[in-house]
């Protein structure tokens, strides 16, 4: 795994960008910390951060040329069918110096330009210029596990792995309002766009193409194969699709465990990530696997049943015992490490588990991915409820006001229980693709907008904003059925936060993560089946449990699906209470930044300390991650 950084000159050669992308190349080098390379040409100049993972010799080093040298790329990510692709260009009379795929999609590109995407089994962003014509070519993975982003103004494009590259050059630092307005809502910003309105991310499946005269278009080579007609049509048989999925599984797993580098897997006690450790453990030996409990929060603690599996599959397990308190020893290492406001608490866990995981290997398999293939979350089921549940529905109505008056936090299951049953009357009046942009929200758009002094009401009349959110809800008017949801997912959460989460907290700690579930091969197929093989009556990722339901423990096929609450509600009043009160949210800074009302800031921490904090938390969590930003990045 490795970071890319590029600068395409539109005034001049790009050497003069020499210092920038030297700071560039610095900031990426936890993605990188085996080698760095930079080369330039004209208007161009492109650096790369090696973690050797595949050839680690210095015939992998990059930027790389082909035979010719006319051809650079520069590429983060890995190939796993990278060795039949090596036969096809063999076949072809291609003679290549290394056993990297680096130097086989250079190659491929050569070959087939923008159509090498189609052959590729993997995930990745690379850049491969052409110095014969001028251009560059740069291309993301199909489901957004790597990123990419640009800018562009009238002296130069940049292109690079993380924001914090960008930002090592003189760009323009403009906040957009509307991503802000999305960020408070979501606790994140969906691609395409950035918290800076001249950075954009490339959304996944799509490559762009810098011209020799500096223009930029970008195309879209994939896209889900979720046509409900044509399943209709060609109904399936259950049992069938479960040995289907196996097979693809089974064969995704032992594509992602190629690596010239030590190897494990995470291992959390969940479905998801014991099904990985079931299929991985048929490939090696002795499969390292990893997983951390929390001596101080044992509700959360889930290691006895990693261990239940580690001990199915005979696995070298490593369990990391941690306090609250390592929590909070990282919080600010982890604050560091994000260069656009990214809020999902959940992201310290994987930090954690990141820096401890690579103390003993170099790659780890993960089970993300799978909550938004089989309908994992509790919103799956509360939409299937909505469909489903007409006089439980009518009695949720009825009891509204009385849902209001109840104390709502993530605190305890009685506050937490009356939180969810409040949204999910909320969502009850809402049609179907308003429901599932709310339930993706921590708070609705009045709110806000509230929180907001720049933002204008009423949210109808903000067309930039209507005109992003409604690019995701048009996924969701398809077959009406919960497949319309998970195929939601697929563009808005996963992407954006899930992917985006184990990317940041794995490669701040120099880790390569991969991820199985989200082979195109068995998403493809996963979209193919009914919503009921995936959730059926109160039955989450039913075909999941289904088919290996004779490998996996009894224990974990029983057990409710559990998530980590980082304690942040306790931080807040503790650790972190003079850092709201008299720094990052003090009254005088934000009168003085002038982005957010002071008065809803100053009622939303009054809320955090009552006894119904509700969304007060997350909403103060957002709030100082993006204030922790600003001042390290704007101020």
């Amino acid at each position: 795994m490795c970071g890319i950084s590029g600068v395409f000159s539109l005034t001049g050669v790009a050497k003069k960008y020499e210092a920038s992308l030297d700071k560039a190349l610095l900031s990426l080098s936890k993605r990188g910390p085996d080698k760095q390379g930079k080369y330039f040409h004209n208007r161009v100049g492109l650096g790369h951060t090696r973690l050797s993972i595949i050839d680690v010799s210095d015939a992998g080093a990059q930027p790389m040329f082909d035979a010719t040298g006319r051809y650079c790329i520069i590429y983060n990510g890995e190939i796993y069918n990278y060795k039949e692709l090596r036969k096809e260009l063999d076949a072809k009379g291609v003679k290549l110096k290394s056993q990297t795929d680096t130097e086989i999609l250079l190659n491929l590109y050569i070959l087939y330009k923008e159509k090498c995407l189609d052959l590729l089994n993997g995930f990745f962003s690379f850049a491969v210029y052409d110095s014969q014509d001028g251009t560059v070519f740069i291309a993301r993975d199909r489901m957004g596990i790597k990123p990419l982003l640009f800018y562009q103004d009238t002296d130069k494009i940049i292109f690079a792995s993380e924001m914090k590259a960008i930002l090592s050059f003189p760009v323009n630092k403009e906040l957009d309002y509307t991503s802000l307005f999305m960020y408070l809502q979501l606790n994140y910003i969906p691609a395409p766009s950035s918290i800076l309105r001249h950075v954009k991310k490339l959304k996944p499946g799509h490559y762009l193409t810098i011209a020799a005269d500096g223009s930029i278009e970008i195309s879209r080579y994939y896209m889900i194969k979720y046509d409900p007609v044509s399943r209709h049509a060609k109904p399936v048989n259950y049992d069938d699709a479960k040995e289907n999925l196996k097979k693809l599984l089974g064969e995704s797993v032992q594509r992602r465990m190629i690596a010239d580098v030590p190897l494990g897997a995470f291992l959390s006690g969940g479905i998801d990530s014991s099904v990985i450790v079931s299929l991985a453990a048929q490939y090696t030996n002795k499969l390292n696997t990893f997983s951390i409990g929390f001596k101080d929060e044992p509700y959360f603690d889930e290691t006895k049943y990693a261990e239940f599996v580690a001990q199915k599959f005979n696995t070298n397990h490593t369990s990391f015992s941690l306090a609250t308190q390592d929590l909070y020893d990282n919080l600010f290492d982890i604050l560091d490490y994000v260069d656009e406001p990214f809020a999902d608490s959940s992201a310290i866990a994987v930090y954690i588990l990141s820096k401890h995981t690579r103390t003993k290997v170099t790659v780890a398999l993960s089970g993300d991915g799978a909550d938004e293939l089989f309908a994992g979350y509790n919103k799956h089921l509360a939409e299937m409820r909505v469909k489903n549940s007409g006089f439980v529905n009518f009695l949720v109505k009825l009891n509204r006001p009385f849902l209001g008056l109840l104390p709502k936090s993530r605190n305890n299951a009685v506050s937490n229980f009356a939180r969810q049953m409040h949204r999910y009357s909320e969502g009850l009046d809402l049609n179907t693709e308003e429901r599932y942009w709310r339930w993706c929200a921590f708070i609705d758009e009045q709110e806000a907008a509230r929180a907001l002094n720049v933002f204008e009401e009423p949210i109808e009349n903000t067309d930039e904003y209507l005109l992003r959110k409604n690019a995701f809800l048009t996924y969701y008017k398809r077959d009406g059925t919960i497949n319309d949801t998970l195929y939601s997912d697929m563009q808005l959460i996963l992407p954006n936060d899930m992917l985006t989460k184990v990317d940041l907290m794995s490669m701040a700690n120099s880790l390569e993560v991969r991820v199985p579930f989200l082979d195109h091969h068995v998403v493809n197929y996963v979209f193919s089946l009914p919503s009921d093989f995936k959730i059926f009556n109160n039955n989450r990722k039913r075909i999941l449990k289904d088919a290996f339901n004779d490998v996996l423990p009894p224990e974990l096929l029983k057990r409710k699906k559990q998530g980590f609450e980082v304690p942040l509600l306790k931080w807040f009043r503790g650790d972190l209470k003079n850092i709201i009160l008299n720094d990052l949210l003090a009254e005088d800074r934000i009168k003085s930044q002038g982005i957010f009302n002071p008065q809803y800031v100053e009622a939303l921490k009054k809320q955090l300390f009552s006894s119904s904090p509700v969304e007060a938390v997350a909403q103060i969590w957002g709030l100082l991650v993006f204030q922790y930003w600003h001042k390290k990045y704007i101020e």
